[in-house]
């Protein structure tokens, strides 16, 4: 693929062009030349867009996309599309299919659907068999496969010690453990924050508390282990102030947030929209504040846009019957820019890069081309017309954004809308 981008704003801190407004020349997938003017005498497909900004590729560290299994919901093939058209040119994709993804094959499998596609799919296996949280998945053979991490989506560990074993045996080969954040007998059958909303709903709560043991355990267990622990979508401010003690300790300790929980409080429940239940629930504005705060100050190591795609017959039933989840790939650039700067946002979206052990590729001559392009100043509202994943269960739907899309240069490779 040889093509040139014409005037882009480049943003990247690690490449020598950050903030320089330059033309791009890329050549059989590798950058061979960047200038402020660049002719174009070998007649390259050009790319001009408005108020047109690069970086590195993006990576979502928490994609669902249900194959194999759940095939209605989506297939690989137009999940990786959405990834692209979203600016991504990287995803972990969880395990929570039928089959689970708990074995080498599987992991293989995975691998197998997503070869020559422009967005390169790394999968996390199965932390326990069948994700069921009795006996450890075949972790290193799944490590062998190709396997970035170890986690039960969505599905918390009760047994501490099954943790206690998992992050001593990955620690033999430095595998990433990840534990949700959840107590289940505390959480209960709640399907809300716990809060004086959940009572004027008379919806069951899931109380803040139910968070907050389960990583105060984990982070116990991590420090008599000494392993390796991820803790994805965190969502009360306690947490936060845990995690932060933890790493004054020197602990290896990462965690992430939902971008979703960065912007909506369980208030937006009252209209009883089932788009608005995912797990964990949507909190307080205390604790926004809490999370923003911890983002900025890199307590919170990355953010994740949970993409979650439910087909409509387990979302369009009575709130309580719901399935947790919401899309969240094609508004994860507009959400975040409309509350970060675009440094800051182009940071959060690449930061989990070195954690899940994916490449990192400056904007420099000689390297492959692994960009994204966007526009972070157009602002306009979510709608359908938005949303390329198979299911259309968008929390964002209706809401303002800011910043789109144009599209991604990732194994040479040209996807753009």
């Amino acid at each position: 693929m040889n093509v040139l981008v014409k005037s882009a704003t480049i943003v990247d801190p690690k490449s020598d062009f950050h903030n320089q407004t330059v033309d791009i020349l890329i050549e059989k997938g590798t950058i061979s030349q960047i200038s402020k003017r660049i002719q174009n005498s070998k007649n390259y497909k050009e790319i001009r867009r408005d108020n047109l900004h690069v970086s590195q590729g993006w990576f979502d560290s928490s994609v669902s996309f249900g194959e194999p299994g759940y095939e209605e919901r989506e297939t690989i093939a137009n999940g990786l599309d959405t990834a692209a058209k979203s600016g991504f040119t990287a995803v972990a994709v969880n395990a929570n299919t039928n089959p689970v993804i708990d074995s080498y094959a599987n992991i293989s499998f995975l691998k197998s659907k997503a070869e020559k596609h422009a967005v390169n799919l790394y999968p996390i296996g199965a932390l326990t068999k069948h994700s069921d949280g009795i006996d450890l998945a075949e972790l290193f053979d799944m490590k062998t496969a190709g396997a970035v991490a170890f986690y039960d989506y969505q599905h918390p560990i009760a047994n501490p010690n099954l943790m206690k074993l998992a992050l001593q045996y990955a620690s033999n080969f430095k595998g990433l453990v990840c534990s949700f954040p959840q107590e289940s007998k505390i959480s209960g059958l709640g399907v809300m924050n716990e809060n004086v909303t959940s009572t004027s709903l008379g919806l069951k709560g899931n109380p803040a508390l139910a968070e907050e043991l389960q990583v105060a355990r984990d982070l116990f267990i991590l420090e008599y282990t000494e392993g390796k622990l991820h803790i994805p979508t965190i969502s009360t401010a306690k947490s936060v102030e845990l995690i932060r003690a933890a790493k004054q300790k020197k602990l290896d300790v990462s965690c992430s947030v939902a971008i979703h929980n960065l912007i909506f409080t369980d208030e937006h429940l009252k209209t009883f929209n089932t788009n608005f239940k995912v797990l964990p629930p949507l909190r307080t504005q205390k604790d926004i504040d809490a999370l923003i705060s911890g983002v900025k100050d890199g307590i919170i190591d990355m953010v994740t846009s949970d993409h979650n795609p439910i087909d409509i017959e387990d979302k369009k039933i009575e709130f309580d019957y719901a399935k947790y989840g919401t899309i969240g790939l094609e508004s994860a650039f507009g959400a975040l820019n409309s509350i970060f700067t675009i440094k800051k946002t182009v940071e959060l979206l690449t930061n989990g890069r070195e954690r899940y052990a994916v490449d990192t590729t400056p904007i420099a001559v000689g390297n492959s081309a692994n960009l994204t392009l966007f526009n972070p100043n157009s602002t306009y509202t979510f709608t359908k017309d938005h949303m390329f994943s198979r299911s259309k269960n968008a929390m964002f739907e209706g809401h303002n954004l800011k910043g789109n899309v144009y599209g991604i240069i990732a194994n040479n490779q040209l996807v753009i809308q």
